[in-house]
């Protein structure tokens, strides 16, 4: 591959990314400045934080998340990476400028429970391309992985710890019935997130132990379409060498797969795990 072939991907990779920064936050300023602040319903995190210092102070609610991003930015290029640190900045940025524009329009409705859902909804498709973009909004989540590393907390927890309070002072600043909207906002928040990062159609790792490999991975090549790798392992009691078949299929092939092989090997023992993203390779069937 040559230099200007491998600049031209470089240059096309990055303008992928800052213009996924740029959509992902034009989507969240939209879910935010349409549907959730002005029915006075909050996101988590620093987020959320900043909502709550503009609704006291009036001032830009880009203004918040840069100050009280700049300390877990700090901590981000330490513990994780200049790129990290760059992307972020670049996307509370886009953020705040678009949350001025859109800001500008009326809200889309009164309903507080319509405006948790689909803001909620709209907030996390945008926050969701954030992060797939490589960036961030929330610097609790950077806390978050730091606390994991150094104590028996995990990530999860410490998030919902400290959304805890946030969530609560929602309950002081605007009442306790705006703060439930809130916190159910804050779910459907997540699970769109969830659905960006990880996809609609999830996609699971499957390893196989078999005491017939090669039947069996023709088998799966003939009914799923799939195809199968062989790893070379050994049995850590009997030393014996040991064929190990893996895999990997959608989520509505799992249970045809689980078939396929306790039809042919009733003993075979089989691991399934989540994956959230695959690289390289051809992930389609193969034949049919």
């Amino acid at each position: 591959m040559t230099a200007n072939k491998i600049n031209t991907n470089n240059i096309s990779a990055y303008v992928k990314k800052y213009l996924q920064l740029c959509i992902g936050a034009v989507i969240a300023a939209v879910g935010l400045e349409l549907f959730l602040i002005p029915n006075e319903v909050i996101d988590g995190g620093v987020v959320g934080l900043s909502i709550m210092a503009q609704y006291i102070t009036g001032l830009p609610l880009g203004v918040f998340l840069i100050l009280l991003n700049i300390p877990f930015l700090f901590l981000a290029y330490k513990q994780i990476g200049k790129d990290f640190v760059i992307a972020t900045i670049v996307g509370i940025c886009f953020l705040s400028i678009w949350s001025e524009v859109v800001g500008e329009y009326p809200k889309v409705t009164n309903d507080p429970f319509l405006a948790a859902i689909y803001g909620g909804i709209i907030d996390g498709l945008g926050v969701g391309l954030i992060m797939r973009a490589g960036g961030s909004l929330d610097g609790t989540e950077i806390v978050a992985i730091i606390v994991d590393k150094k104590t028996i907390w995990s990530v999860g927890e410490v998030v919902m710890f400290i959304n805890l309070f946030i969530l609560s002072g929602a309950g002081l600043l605007y009442g306790w019935d705006k703060a439930m909207y809130s916190l159910f906002a804050y779910f459907v928040i997540s699970k769109m997130i969830d659905v960006v990062i990880k996809g609609l159609d999830e996609s699971y790792a499957v390893m196989i132990v078999s005491n017939v490999p090669y039947e069996l991975t023709d088998e799966l090549n003939a009914k799923l379409g799939r195809g199968v790798t062989l790893l070379h392992g050994e049995g850590g009691y009997s030393h014996q060498s040991k064929e190990i078949l893996y895999c990997v299929v959608t989520r509505l092939e799992v249970d045809k797969l689980k078939r396929i092989v306790s039809d042919m090997d009733e003993h075979a023992f089989i691991t399934i795990y989540p994956v959230n993203d695959i690289v390289g390779g051809r992930f389609k069937k193969s034949g049919h």
